[in-house]
C-alpha cells in the first residue's frame, strides 16, 4: 500500500466531509475480515494502518497462558518471555503475521471500503438535504413511469410519485417539469427514498406562498384548505390588518396570481374564501358562489343549517354534493342545506323577519 491511499483519504475528508479516522477504522476492520477469509485464519488479529507511510501490517494477538490448548489463540509463558522477559500470564502478545502478497488484497479491500463509505456519505448528505424539505414544494422532471410510480428527477435523487398521489386525469410525459409536494423522506438500504404528491393540500398552500407575497411574509394567513385534487379546492384566508384584503391579495390583479396556480394544477378550480371566527359568516362564505340567506348554528353538535334561495339550492350543494362537502371540510362544521321554501314550511325561516342576505365573500376561478 502506498501513500496514494493516504492522499485519497485526505482528499475525501476535504471534499466529501468524511473523517479520515473513520475511513481508516473501517479499512482496518475490513482488512481483518479479508485476512481471515483469504488466508483461512481463525486467530484473533489486529491490522495496523500506518498513517505516515501508508503501510499495512497484520498482527496475531495471543493470550499468555501456562498450558496452551489452542496455538492459534494462545502462547505459553515460556515462549512469550523469549520474546520479552517482561510478559506475564494473561498478557497479550502481538506477533506480526503479514502475508507476503497481502498488499494486493489490502488495496482491493481499501478501494471497496472507500467506495462504499463515499456512497454512504453521499446518501447521508442527500438525506440531510431533503429531510429538511419535508412538507415543502419542489420542481422536478418526469423521468419515467410504471404502474406504481412516476419517477421524478430532483437533481441528485429520484423521487417517487405514487399512483394514489397523482391528480386524476393528469397526463405525465417524459421531461415534463412539474411541481410536487414532498410528503415523506426516509432512509433505506438503497439510499434516501423521497415520496412526493400532486394531490396533497400542502401543494396548494405552497403554491399560494410562492405566488402571493402577502402569504409568504405573513400579512395574509392561510387558515384552512379543502381539496379534491384535479377538480376543485377551497382555501380560507385571513388578514389581521383590516386594511388588507386577503381574498384580493390571493386573486391578484385581473386574477393573475390565482390563475398561475390554476394553470400549474391543470385547470383545477380554486375558491378563495374569507375566514371568520364567526361560524355563521365563515360557513356562509365557504358555500360561495351560492348566496346564503341564513345560517343556524348548533354549537353542541358543531352543526349548521344553511338556508338558501330555492334557485340557489343546486349551486350551494354543488355537483355530486361537492360544494357542500368542500365547505364542510374547510370549516370543520357539518352543513345541512335547505331551500328557502322548505325552511319556511318547516318554520325554520321567515322571509319577512329575516335580515338582509349574506353577501358573497369569495372569488371563483
Amino acid at each position: 500500500m502506498s501513500s496514494e491511499l493516504l492522499d485519497a483519504l485526505t482528499f475525501l475528508e476535504k471534499e466529501k466531509g468524511i473523517s479520515k479516522d473513520i475511513l481508516i477504522e473501517a479499512i482496518e476492520a475490513a482488512l481483518i475480515s479479508a485476512y481471515k477469509r483469504n488466508f483461512h485464519q481463525a486467530q484473533n488479529v489486529r491490522v495496523d494502518f500506518n498513517t505516515t507511510t501508508g503501510s499495512i501490517r497484520v498482527f496475531a494477538r495471543k493470550n499468555v497462558v501456562e498450558e496452551v490448548t489452542d496455538s492459534r489463540q494462545e502462547l505459553s509463558l515460556e515462549e512469550a518471555q523469549k520474546i520479552n522477559p517482561q510478559y506475564e500470564l494473561e498478557d497479550i502478545v502481538e506477533l506480526e503475521v503479514t502475508p507476503r502478497d497481502f498488499g494486493r488484497i489490502a488495496a482491493q479491500t481499501a478501494k471497496q471500503v472507500v467506495t462504499q463509505r463515499v456512497r454512504e456519505a453521499e446518501r447521508g448528505i442527500i438525506f440531510s438535504e431533503f429531510i429538511d424539505r419535508e412538507e415543502d414544494i419542489i420542481t422536478g422532471v418526469v423521468q419515467r413511469q410504471d404502474h406504481r410510480y412516476i419517477y421524478v428527477n430532483l437533481g441528485r435523487v429520484e423521487a417517487l410519485l405514487p399512483a394514489t398521489e397523482q391528480m386524476p386525469g393528469e397526463k405525465y410525459t417524459t421531461n415534463d417539469r412539474i411541481k410536487v409536494f414532498i410528503t415523506k423522506v426516509e432512509k433505506t438500504t438503497k439510499g434516501p427514498q423521497i415520496l412526493v404528491s400532486r394531490t396533497h393540500p400542502g401543494l396548494l398552500k405552497r403554491l399560494f406562498e410562492l405566488e402571493v407575497p402577502e402569504i409568504y411574509d405573513g400579512t395574509v394567513e392561510v387558515k384552512s384548505i379543502a381539496r379534491e385534487a384535479g377538480d376543485r379546492s377551497k382555501i380560507a384566508v385571513h388578514a389581521a390588518d383590516p386594511e388588507v384584503d386577503p381574498v384580493g391579495s390571493c386573486v391578484g390583479q385581473k386574477g393573475g396570481r390565482v390563475q398561475t396556480i390554476v394553470n400549474e394544477l391543470n385547470g383545477e378550480k380554486i375558491d378563495i374564501v374569507r375566514w371568520s371566527e364567526d361560524p355563521v359568516v365563515y360557513v356562509a362564505n365557504a358555500l360561495s358562489p351560492a348566496k346564503v340567506l341564513e345560517v343556524l348554528v348548533n354549537e353542541e353538535e358543531k352543526m349548521t343549517t344553511v338556508i338558501v334561495p330555492d334557485y340557489q339550492l343546486s349551486l350551494a350543494i354543488g355537483k355530486r354534493g361537492q360544494n357542500a362537502r368542500l365547505a364542510a371540510k374547510l370549516t370543520g362544521w357539518k352543513i345541512d342545506i335547505k331551500s328557502q321554501s322548505d325552511a319556511e314550511e318547516s318554520g325554520l325561516y321567515n322571509s319577512e323577519e329575516a335580515e338582509e342576505n349574506f353577501g358573497l365573500s369569495e372569488e371563483e376561478f
